[in-house]
């Protein structure tokens, strides 16, 4: 039985990261997202099918993310050299292009144990994504099959529900009564 993540402490982290400029690198941990949302995602592997449509749609979205406080964080176990040859090259030639968030690397594959997403087997992550108040409390945590990508427009509309701090019916939508 997996250890109960939500409503407590988000597990802690630093990780090397290739920031999404393509080019450089830097470091990330969770301390750095005091005081704002994290939108923490994980994803299995660079240079495959489902994984690039994912991020250049969190990508896409980053200005709503943006205006809700909240940063974007995406986490493989893939190396900052393989995240940097991904965004070095165009989706028309396999890659992601320029992103606007930075790309983690969990190579010890320590982050991802902590948050519940490693496949031993694989040495990979499954599509985990996380929601981390501004206090560091981990407040929505949803794990999909390698197979099916993420919905950016849900995982906005979970974030603007959390932020409501009240009572969100089935299909609450920003605008909606709150119960």
């Amino acid at each position: 039985m997996a250890e109960r993540l939500v409503g407590v402490k988000a597990p802690d982290f630093e990780m090397k990261t290739a920031l999404g400029d393509g080019e450089n690198f830097g470091k990330v941990s969770l301390s750095d997202y005091k005081g704002k949302w994290l939108v923490m995602f994980f994803y299995p592997l660079d240079f495959t099918f489902v994984c690039p449509t994912e991020i250049t749609g969190f990508s896409s979205k980053h200005e709503d993310f943006s205006n809700l406080n909240a940063e974007i964080l995406a986490v493989s176990t893939d190396s900052i050299h393989s995240h940097k040859a991904w965004m070095g090259l165009s989706p028309d030639e396999g890659g992601i292009g320029k992103l606007k968030f930075p790309v983690a690397s969990d190579i010890t594959h320590q982050v991802s144990r902590d948050y519940g997403v490693y496949v031993e087997e694989e040495g990979i992550a499954l599509r985990g994504l996380f929601i981390v108040d501004p206090d560091g409390v981990l407040k929505y945590s949803v794990i999909h099959d390698l197979n099916v990508g993420r919905s950016t427009d849900e995982v906005l509309r979970v974030l603007r529900a959390l932020q409501t701090g009240g009572l969100c019916p089935l299909g609450w939508d920003e605008g909606d009564k709150l119960l």
